[in-house]
């Protein structure tokens, strides 16, 4: 099989769908869309509720770290979308851009708050209106979360009694506090990036999708990418770009196609026998994640997630779209500094209407409710690199949790937080039984409660970086025709979820691809943003 195109996007994820439809506004302009998973017809993409189903399934990449030093040599289950929409297909949904001082931390030009707002606004469609931070529509759709759970109010409740603030907007006027999240929802279905922006276009005859297609690596003439080699089934496919190709497979897979295409780091690609194109030691270095740690409480009320498959659930769910079903599960939570002295929230919380454990693999065995802290601003790196040469084997990752002492002190700052919640009373009904919380709460047992339970909150960042493997135009330095466009360009992960982030990057990058100039920048609200916040 093969295919010519001006644009090969190398993944249909979060990033790949917004490129594919942006670029494919010019009908004089082909593009060709890359993706190693099937079409997203599942329902169990479709209803909220049902995302942890795609775990482990053929429709998650399925990956894991290697044994992690700072917890106990354990290793971290990974999940990442392996199908049209990606990892939007089957996370949280939660709305979350991050903080202003991100964006104006990396100190890269374009790439402010104030650059970047106007992305933002023009990739969504909220339901509760246009105002000076939100944007209505866009193809993005965000609301309101319609699972109404008494156990997500109570904690919401429950963090007011403990002394923080309430936070009716995260994407708002500040950052602090806590409240419900906005979701990636239209009408109490899933709207993920494939949804939103690629399935509208999908008629568009200059617009190629090619579906269950795992590109092995990237061709070049010279330092010039040509395009990309991959196999549908046993069958070699070949596409050829005329103009660009683009990476969008996130913060693993986008490190790994460049250094099963020789661009990494020389010595390391010489020993796996893969001919050097460009000796990058960069790639797949810088790795950063939000570790999270939950504390886990079983209870005696019947009004947990655990209710969902009920018959007036079900009901309710076909007639109104509301209820149980339409829970993205995190409906909750908040932002807190650890350090009255920080600039902005370093530690956020996810509340969860659901008995959780195992990393969500083992199924609830009672009603409960799971909430606790991630990290917003590790210190500690990690890697990808390459295990084989084999295309199909799976990266050597290896995130290095905790190999700052600083996070795991932020960590045990997190924790105490949380147990400062659970002892509210409005949270009473449901925190009968701990099922997952420290022996006690002295340094030592809280820091082996967080070593043993930490998990990943699925934000990898940072494996492609602006300023050391791309410039600011996200053009891969040192060659010519190649750019990446995903998390992994984050020189530093964002205070918060990252989906709206990565759709707001691709937003820029389609402009920066077809020459158009940006929207003026929000200088006046992103310096009053800054101080807020």
């Amino acid at each position: 099989m093969r295919q010519r195109s001006d644009y090969v996007i190398v993944g249909g994820g979060s990033a790949g769908c917004v490129l594919a439809a942006r670029l494919s506004e010019n009908p004089r302009v082909r593009v060709c869309l890359v993706e190693a998973g099937p079409m997203d017809t599942a329902d169990t993409i479709r209803i909220p509720l049902y995302g942890g189903q795609l775990l482990r399934t053929h429709l998650d990449w399925d990956y894991d770290t290697h044994d992690e030093p700072a917890l106990h040599g354990r290793r971290l289950y990974l999940p990442r979308g392996r199908v049209l929409g990606g990892s939007s297909a089957m996370n949280g949904m939660v709305y979350m851009r991050g903080n202003p001082l991100d964006y104006d931390g990396w100190q890269q030009p374009g790439w402010s708050f104030a650059d970047l707002l106007p992305y933002f606004l023009r990739s969504e469609d909220n339901e509760r209106g246009a105002s000076a931070y939100h944007g209505v529509g866009g193809p993005l759709a965000v609301a309101d979360g319609r699972s109404n759970n008494p156990i997500t109010s109570a904690f919401v409740e429950a963090a007011g009694e403990a002394g923080f603030p309430a936070n009716s907007d995260f994407n708002g006027e500040s950052q602090d506090g806590f409240g419900r999240y906005q979701l990636t929802q239209r009408n109490g279905e899933r709207c993920s990036s494939a949804a939103a922006y690629l399935r509208p276009v999908l008629a568009r005859p200059n617009l190629t999708v090619l579906t269950n297609v795992q590109v092995q690596r990237i061709t070049f003439t010279g330092d010039r990418a040509t395009g990309v080699v991959g196999t549908l089934l046993d069958e070699s496919v070949e596409v050829a770009a005329e103009r660009e190709v683009i990476l969008c497979a996130g913060g693993y897979n986008s490190p790994q196609l460049l250094m099963l295409s020789g661009i990494g780091d020389a010595a390391e690609l010489v020993a796996l026998g893969i001919p050097v194109v460009l000796d990058q030691p960069e790639v797949g270095r810088n790795l950063q994640d939000h570790p999270q740690v939950n504390l886990v409480y079983t209870h005696s009320q019947p009004v947990s997630l655990l209710t969902a498959g009920e018959p007036e659930h079900l009901r309710e769910y076909n007639e109104h779209r509301t209820g149980p079903l339409s829970s993205n599960v995190p409906e909750a939570g908040g932002f807190i500094r650890t350090d009255a002295t920080l600039a902005a929230p370093d530690v956020q919380f996810h509340a969860c209407p659901l008995m959780i454990t195992d990393a969500g693999m083992a199924p609830p065995t009672a009603h409960g409710i799971s909430f606790g802290p991630c990290l917003l601003t590790p210190r500690s790196r990690g890697s990808v690199t390459l295990a084989s040469p084999a295309p199909t084997a799976k990266p050597r990752i290896r995130h290095d949790y905790y190999s700052e002492d600083s996070d795991l002190a932020v960590m045990v700052a997190g924790v105490r937080a949380g147990l400062e919640i659970a002892r509210q009373g409005a949270l009473g009904l449901y925190t009968e039984q701990p099922v997952r919380a420290p022996e006690s709460e002295s340094d030592d047992d809280v820091r082996e409660f967080v070593r043993r339970n930490t998990q990943t909150l699925f934000h990898p960042s940072g494996t492609c970086a602006m300023g050391t493997v791309v410039d600011a135009d996200l053009r891969v330095r040192g060659v010519q025709g190649l750019r990446v466009v995903d998390a992994s360009v984050m020189p530093t992960v964002v205070r918060g979820n990252t989906n709206a982030p990565v759709i707001a990057i691709a937003e820029r990058a389609a402009d920066l691809i077809r020459g158009i100039t940006a929207p003026a920048p929000a200088q006046a609200l992103s310096a009053a943003a800054g101080r807020d916040r």
